[in-house]
């Protein structure tokens, strides 16, 4: 079906054929507008620099950075030990609504089929720093209770440089 309007322009509504003239589609970054000759827009910060990490990325390697510290002081004691990161603790809504303290971090024992698992609430302490630096420090610490608390010590005998930033 065609359509001719009076300007001279005209509409062809048709499917083409096996013999017509066939379109060919292009791909997505073709298609995509090139204004001004810059070239197509890509990713604003490169994956290896710090910037492009989320803040979990960051928790996740602040946590580690510890792990690390601590299991080279520790060693064999610490080998067997998991890390992990929640948001939140499951039973916020319950501590929050009795005025309890929320806790930072929990910490389980190992058992038969399980090894033992210290878990970091992360919205809890990134609440408390307010700089990157501290956050790390705030981190550290709470590790360092909660391996002392598995470990049956105190955190002074875990490593010695407990305490040394303490605001809370």
């Amino acid at each position: 079906m065609q359509f001719k309007s009076n300007d001279g322009f005209t509409i062809n509504l048709e499917t083409s054929s096996a013999g017509g003239p066939q379109r060919r589609v292009r791909a997505f970054h073709t298609r995509h507008r090139n204004r001004h000759d810059r070239g197509l827009r890509g990713e604003l910060l490169l994956p290896a620099l710090p910037g492009s990490l989320t803040r979990a990325e960051k928790f996740t390697e602040l946590l580690m950075d510890s792990a690390e510290r601590l299991s080279e002081l520790w060693g064999a004691a610490l080998g067997s030990v998991e890390f992990a990161v929640e948001d939140i603790p499951v039973s916020l809504e319950r501590l929050a609504g009795t005025g309890e303290r929320v806790p930072m971090a929990l910490f389980r024992g190992a058992s038969a089929e399980a090894p033992a698992v210290i878990t970091l609430y992360r919205r809890p302490i990134e609440q408390l720093a307010d700089t990157p630096d501290e956050l790390g420090e705030i981190i550290h610490e709470v590790v360092i209770e909660q391996v002392a608390g598995l470990l049956n010590l105190s955190p002074d005998a875990v490593d010695p440089a407990y305490r040394r930033f303490r605001r809370y």
